[in-house]
């Protein structure tokens, strides 16, 4: 007999993703061996020439409010700077807050010329003036300085762009990219940056010459590996993986559930039309990546799992728990949709049981990565590789506000809440996940963890992801020094008070947060603004 809830799902949803749905929710997996022990390794104590490369999409480029901006703040640099390492190598993007709309600069900008709040009066002059805005950013990126970039003439550390998916990854280059570039079309209707990852892309990639402009990010860190000037055997000591999460992420960024197909997820051309992947379809993908990292020599490789994607505010669900003790509510909808106004007849949406699918289909994708991390570290291809996982997909549900903090009846066997750093602990209010709002006195209601764009970190998570990062480095036998190049104690914490001092969505977040997003949503219905920007 089917277990009831596989009918939990769509109709339309794959085989194997409704298989997952009649079994046990993922269970994260907490330790970074994955229960398989190695012994101590022989050899040099001393550290390899690049301490630190980052592999990875948004998350790992510190993409945040809609934009690629605050690069020297990913948890990257975060734990470069932990490191004493001060020669992590990352683009930067500081024009009009980055690209492609960085939304904190806009609201700011905003506030700046009509206060806290926008009446009804002044609604036509500031739809005015963020059109203006779009309008400058465009010109900058793709007519202006922006554009004008010149060749990279390094190999960065942080080998990440906002938007890649698994194929990206393995197929684009600088070459690629600026062929997308000189091609992009121009939308004269919806100013938006076009092409705008992969503007961003030509200030990641290695472009100084034609041989390395046909270099994938993956080749880019084999370069680093084979830099063994330490004369370590490795040319990078640590080694993080974070990406697959845009082979998903779509689907609440669009509010559409499109399951890959056999006859394009792999091509350039074809696979947008995609939201989500098959579990098939991203393991085959998957596998590439892994063969493409053996390849790199790394002391230690560390591996992240794809979060669920509705754990941030970006999909805000709406109406009621779609069943006593679910963890979904019966439709996710954009954030500045109230839920008193939200009418399903014309409002966007995806439903509960749609967002359930995705879900499993993120926690086969999970499997997958584990199962890569125990194959290593066992040997099963004659090698043995000192391969580790971070379940970044459990620590955010420990930290799901809507999901589980605010409903605990619907906590699973497993589920704990995520113990804040301790300066963190001390803010009132404390952060959490829900949707960034003001108090309007200077100050912060809500939210803190997730900025405006609704998906991605602010600054203080980006270093809570980088403080699970070095647990695990430390666990490794990373050594960590003082600015002086002393050796630190362990156990390592990240500097949290800095990073809340550089966090201006944590310490003075835009009071016009409400009245500017109302301006946000009109312009998303009406030149689909949200949709064009994770489409990018």
């Amino acid at each position: 007999m089917r277990d009831a809830r596989q009918s939990d799902v769509p109709d339309d949803t794959p085989d194997e993703v409704r298989q997952r749905a009649g079994r046990e929710v993922r269970t994260p997996q907490t330790d970074p061996t994955v229960g398989v022990a190695l012994p101590p390794r022989s050899g040099s104590d001393a550290s390899p020439a690049h301490r630190l490369v980052v592999i990875g999409d948004s998350l790992s480029q510190g993409f945040q409010s809609g934009a690629i901006f605050n690069t020297g703040l990913s948890y990257g640099a975060i734990i470069a700077h932990e490191l004493g390492w001060p020669n992590f190598r990352y683009p930067e993007y500081p024009a009009f807050g980055g690209l492609p709309l960085n939304m904190e600069f806009l609201l700011r900008e905003l506030e700046s010329e009509f206060g806290s709040t926008t009446n009804l009066a002044e609604l036509p002059r500031a739809v005015y003036r963020l059109r203006n805005h779009l309008n400058e950013i465009e010109e900058y990126w793709e007519r202006g300085a922006g554009a004008g970039f010149g060749e990279v003439d390094h190999y960065n550390h942080a080998l990440a762009v906002f938007g890649w998916d698994l194929r990206d990854a393995l197929e684009k280059t600088a070459a690629t990219c600026a062929r997308a570039t000189a091609n992009a079309p121009n939308n004269r209707f919806v100013p938006m940056v076009q092409r705008a990852c992969e503007v961003a892309a030509l200030r990641v990639y290695p472009s100084w010459s034609d041989e390395v402009r046909q270099q994938t990010l993956f080749q880019a860190a084999r370069a680093l590996g084979d830099d063994d000037t330490a004369g370590t055997g490795e040319g990078i000591e640590t080694l993080v993986v974070f990406i697959g999460g845009n082979n998903a992420l779509s689907s609440v960024c669009h509010l559409a559930v499109r399951w890959s197909q056999d006859d394009g997820y792999r091509a350039a051309d074809r696979k947008k039309r995609y939201t989500v992947w098959q579990p098939e379809h991203f393991r085959q993908e998957f596998n590439l990546v892994v063969e493409e990292v053996k390849s790199i020599k790394a002391k230690n490789v560390i591996w992240c799992t794809v979060p669920h994607v509705t754990i941030g505010p970006a999909a805000k669900g709406v109406d009621s728990k779609s069943a006593p003790r679910s963890r979904y509510y019966d439709y996710y909808t954009r954030p500045w949709i109230d839920d008193a106004d939200f009418d399903p007849r014309h409002d966007p949406f995806i439903t509960g049981a749609q967002a359930r699918a995705v879900d499993y289909a993120i926690d086969s994708y999970n499997d997958a990565i584990e199962a890569a991390v125990r194959s290593a570290r066992l040997g099963d291809d004659g090698t043995v590789r000192n391969w580790y996982l971070l379940d970044t997909a459990g620590m955010l549900d420990r930290l799901a506000w809507s999901r589980y903090i605010d409903d605990p009846i619907a906590t699973p066997a497993w589920w704990t809440p995520y113990p804040l750093p301790t300066a963190l602990q001390r803010l009132d209010p404390q952060p959490d996940t829900q949707f960034l709002t003001a108090d309007g006195q200077g100050g912060r209601r809500t939210g803190g963890l997730i900025s405006l764009d609704g998906v991605h970190p602010t600054t203080v998570a980006y270093g809570i992801l980088a403080q699970e990062l070095i647990s695990i480095m430390e666990q490794a036998g990373v050594r960590f020094l003082t600015p002086a190049g002393a050796p630190r104690q362990g156990p390592i914490e990240v500097d949290f008070e800095r990073l809340i001092r550089l966090d201006t969505l944590v310490t003075s977040p835009p009071q016009n947060l409400a009245s500017t997003l109302g301006i946000v949503g009109w312009m998303d219905n009406t030149l689909d603004v949200f949709s064009r920007l994770f489409g990018n």
